[in-house]
């Protein structure tokens, strides 16, 4: 678009103020401004005023699921199941990996923070580990796509070709950067963090497939059927685990996802459940009391299965979809921005809106899903504070506990 375009298209949504520094700029800059501009959704933008109302939940029920005995007893059948989906070149997993070490005291990708005592032990490391003690045992690799960020995309590459992808075929990992979504202030203004750009943010981890399929990287292995999708603070998770994606198969399911039995009525984690019938994850805050505390004959919990974001996808049904608006969750933050001078501003309190849309919203639009039952301490050791509860000291304890060398 010419400037003129650009600055009209503007004028008629009330956000020419972004064009302020435009006569500042090389014309290499006026370029990649404009290029900025013409990739915003102005619908999603429009939401800062009338956000979608994400609070009400339809008639919620508890799910059916596979059990840890279910599990142990069909083990053998569920195995061979998936290790065949592997070899068939049927599976691919995907890492969500477009975050920094910020709360871990780190500017780095959070997937190169080094966990390790004794010897460095990375979080990258110990996921392609994992990942490789099922391509080992089923004798064939799958296709490993890596999301990362704008702001995290080059030095993850070099990070992991530095490290020789950990030992995992080069020729089977593959990167997608995630989408970004532009931030307004708190009157639905368009913020600049340089003259020649907007202040953008990834846009959630629910934009996964679109920004995959926007990549064309899926199209370098055309026989997948099944996406394994998991995120890089979960240090013990299964990935591509056979028993989990041949119990999903011989389900007749579109979507499965592991799971970890709450450990009490006030856990304060997501909760798989059925919501008007279809698959769906409620938050603890939206289940009342009295569900949150509901038992069944054998004393357990009905809303128990926690969800630890691991998830497998059948393919078609992700293309399916891919149409499908998945509802934008308008967030308040703090976000650093340049004001009519030109200074860079960041702001001590929350002085603009993002949006995001989330991974667990997907699973209802799939139709089906399958909760996956995993023993917590072998599986779920997510890594998301320095100290604490779910944080480097809790998971190396747990990776100790699980035979892991620091």
């Amino acid at each position: 678009m010419t400037y003129e375009e650009t600055a009209r298209k503007l004028r008629e949504r009330g956000q020419e103020q972004i064009l302020r520094f435009w006569g500042e700029l090389s014309e290499e800059g006026k370029s990649s401004l404009a290029a900025q501009i013409g990739a915003i959704d102005w619908e999603q933008v429009a939401l800062w005023e009338h956000p979608e109302d994400l609070s009400g939940k339809g008639k919620i029920e508890p799910i059916e699921g596979i059990s840890l005995a279910e599990i142990a007893r069909d083990r053998n059948i569920f195995r061979k199941t998936g290790e065949q989906a592997i070899k068939e070149g049927k599976v691919a997993a995907v890492l969500l990996a477009g975050g920094q070490g910020t709360r871990l005291g780190s500017d780095a990708p959070k997937g190169a923070y080094n966990i390790g005592l004794t010897h460095p032990l990375y979080i990258f490391e110990c996921l392609i580990k994992n990942l490789l003690e099922v391509t080992s045992h089923a004798g064939a690799y799958v296709p490993l796509f890596i999301m990362t960020s704008e702001k995290n995309d080059a030095e993850t590459r070099a990070f992991l070709r530095e490290h020789g992808y950990f030992g995992y075929p080069g020729e089977y990992v593959r990167f997608f950067k995630q989408e970004m979504a532009p931030a307004v202030d708190l009157g639905g203004k368009l913020l600049l963090e340089e003259k020649g750009r907007l202040a953008l943010s990834p846009n959630g981890n629910g934009g996964w497939y679109s920004s995959l399929s926007r990549a064309g990287v899926l199209r370098d292995f055309p026989t997948v059927e099944w996406i394994n999708v998991f995120a890089v603070d979960n240090v013990l998770q299964r990935i591509a685990d056979p028993v989990f994606i041949g119990a999903t198969i011989l389900s007749g399911k579109l979507c499965g996802a592991k799971v970890v039995s709450k450990a009490g009525p006030e856990e304060k984690v997501g909760v798989l459940c059925l919501e008007d019938g279809l698959p769906s994850v409620v938050e603890y805050y939206e289940l009342s009391e009295e569900m949150a505390n509901a038992r069944d004959k054998t004393g357990q919990l009905l809303y128990r299965y926690g969800v630890i974001l691991n998830y497998l996808f059948e393919a078609k049904k992700l293309e399916e979809i891919a149409g499908a608006r998945i509802p934008v969750h308008v967030v308040k933050k703090k976000v650093p921005y340049l004001d009519e001078r030109g200074e860079l501003i960041r702001p001590e309190e929350v002085n603009a809106y993002k949006f995001e849309t989330l991974i667990l919203d997907m699973i209802k639009l799939m139709g089906s899903c399958l909760p996956f039952e995993v023993v917590r301490e072998r599986e779920f050791a997510p890594v998301k504070n320095r100290t604490g509860a779910d944080s480097v000291e809790s998971a190396r304890e747990l990776l100790k506990e699980n035979g892991v060398e620091l």
